[in-house]
Formats: C-alpha cells, sequence, structure tokens
C-alpha cells in the first residue's frame, strides 16, 4: 500500500495541540491581568433547555473557563423560558460590571427569535462575534469581536504557512457564523477569495484551483479527495456523523466535509475530524473574552 501525507505526522494540523498552546497564552494573559491591572476577566454563558450536545459543549467551556483562571458565570434556563425573560438576561449580563463576555448557547428552542438575543448583547461583550455589529466592523476592516470558528482556522493557517498573500482560497460554505466571516479574514489576509456553496457550478474545478480550501458546508465529505490540488492546505470545518457499520450495529463515526483520507494524499496539510478545527473553538473563545476585557479598559492586549 503505498505511503499517504495522511500517515505523516508533519501533514496532519494537530488542533488539540495547537488549541493546548492558546490557552497556556489565554492563562498567561489572564495572570498578567490580575496582577499589573487588578482585573478578572468574567466569561458568563447562557444555555436553554437540555440538548445533550450543548450541555457537553458548555461544560468544557465553563471548566476551560476556570482553568486559565477566568470568573466563570453559568446560567442554565428551562426550554419553557419566554424570548422577553432570556433577552432580560442578557440584559442583566450586559450591565454586570464583572462580566466581560457572554455566549448564548445556539441552538435556541424554535419559540425563541436567536437573532433577536444576539442582537441584545452588548457588541463589546460578544465573544462569539455574531452580533451585527461586529460582522459589520469586520466586513468593513474595523475593530470588533471576531468568530471564534473561523478566527481558530485563520490561527491555524497562519502558523502553518506564515504568510497567506496573494494565496488562491476558497470557502466552501456561506454561514454567517463560519463561511462569510471566514471569507472576510482571509481577504484581510490578502488572499485571492471564493465563496462557493452546494449550488456552485463545477465546485470540483473551483476547489481544484485553490491553495488553501477551508469546507464549511455542513454535508459529509462533500469535498472530494481528488478535487485537492496537490501541495494545498485544507481546513476541515465540518462535523458529521455517519453509520459506522463497521464498528457495530447501530454504531456511527464522525467524519468532515472533506473526503480526508483521499484528500490527505494532496494536501500539504490537512486537519483531521475530529481534533481539528473543534478543540480550536473554545480556545478562541477565551482568548475573545481576554480581548474583550482589554478593550472595555483601555488596554493593549499586546502589551500583556
Amino acid at each position: 500500500m503505498p505511503t499517504t501525507t495522511a500517515t505523516k505526522p508533519e501533514n496532519i494540523i494537530d488542533g488539540k495541540a495547537f488549541a493546548a498552546t492558546v490557552r497556556q497564552g489565554v492563562a498567561k494573559d489572564v495572570a498578567s491581568l490580575r496582577s499589573h491591572h487588578g482585573i478578572t476577566p468574567g466569561l458568563a454563558v447562557v444555555i436553554v433547555g437540555e440538548d445533550p450536545a450543548s450541555q457537553v459543549y458548555v461544560r468544557n467551556k465553563v471548566k476551560q473557563t476556570a482553568e486559565v483562571g477566568m470568573y466563570s458565570v453559568h446560567h442554565e434556563l428551562p426550554d419553557t423560558v419566554t424570548q422577553a425573560e432570556l433577552v432580560e438576561k442578557v440584559r442583566e449580563l450586559n450591565a454586570d460590571p464583572a462580566v466581560n463576555g457572554i455566549l448564548v448557547q445556539l441552538p435556541l428552542p424554535a419559540h425563541i427569535d436567536e437573532a433577536a438575543v444576539i442582537e441584545t448583547i452588548a457588541p463589546e461583550k460578544d465573544v462569539d462575534g455574531f452580533h451585527v455589529v461586529n460582522s459589520g466592523l469586520l466586513a468593513t476592516g474595523g475593530e470588533g469581536m471576531v468568530p471564534c470558528t473561523p478566527l481558530g482556522c485563520l490561527m491555524m493557517l497562519k502558523d502553518r504557512l506564515v504568510d497567506l498573500s496573494g494565496l488562491k482560497a476558497i470557502v466552501v460554505g456561506r454561514s454567517n457564523i463560519v463561511g462569510k466571516p471566514m471569507a472576510q479574514l482571509l481577504l484581510d489576509a490578502n488572499c485571492t477569495v471564493t465563496i462557493a456553496h452546494s449550488r456552485t457550478r463545477d465546485l470540483a474545478a473551483e476547489v481544484r484551483a485553490a491553495d488553501i480550501v477551508v469546507a464549511a458546508v455542513g454535508r459529509a465529505e462533500m469535498v472530494k479527495g481528488d478535487w485537492i490540488k496537490d501541495g494545498a492546505t485544507v481546513i476541515d470545518v465540518g462535523i458529521n456523523r455517519v453509520p459506522a457499520p463497521e464498528r457495530g450495529e447501530g454504531k456511527t463515526r464522525l467524519v468532515g466535509d472533506v473526503e480526508f483520507g483521499a484528500a490527505a494524499e494532496h494536501a500539504d496539510a490537512i486537519t483531521p475530524v475530529p481534533g481539528g478545527v473543534g478543540p480550536m473553538t473554545i480556545a478562541v473563545l477565551l482568548k475573545n473574552a481576554v480581548t474583550a476585557t482589554c478593550r472595555q479598559n483601555g488596554i493593549d492586549p499586546d502589551t500583556l
């Protein structure tokens, strides 16, 4: 069997290790804020209902927030909460000087307007970067809060490639949470950017022209391995659960939006699923909380 790049550790972008390094940096910044400025960053997480995946995700957020030395606030609300009650809770957190960052875990129950809740969060405390003010600042080159997953992807790309200037990048997916902000970040890094999606004509040809491929479309292995240009860097944001009968009846496994094994034969660098982009999201959330704290207190984060 021929050796593929997937068998070479240097070709795998280890999101777990990278996230651990980011958290170490955050812990040092938090310690510096406490010792030099008397400030402890505070992060509030609000979860509505008992969705199992959301519960696990929130527990990890709360645990890692405490581990880096931040003040952690956790509010669990029943799925019967009204939109007015949830909005009032967000307003309370906006007014709390001990809270520098607010995150409302999505998705919310169907009877609640997610956009209305997100727009209630004070933009300077919107560590998820979803508020329309922060979206606008990103689109116009301003200084706002940047969504965690795209920012984590950019950090991994810069770590691997250093200079992205002039590279051709394609973002497969156009969501407000990942696709659009990812494209903007790549533009800001001086890439030539194509935004593609499920209705793009000849998607394979578009992907084959790219030096950087970011897949965030939410379809299992939609991006085929032979679409990847030799030497490209692939960031797979997708997390899809598919049947795995080889593991037993009813068993499943996680795959990304990219056909990993075949893509790894062409890519110089690729993120695995799981263990790639996923671990970066919470790490960058913590980093965003430090950034928000600094901006709210007139402190340059680079001086920490």
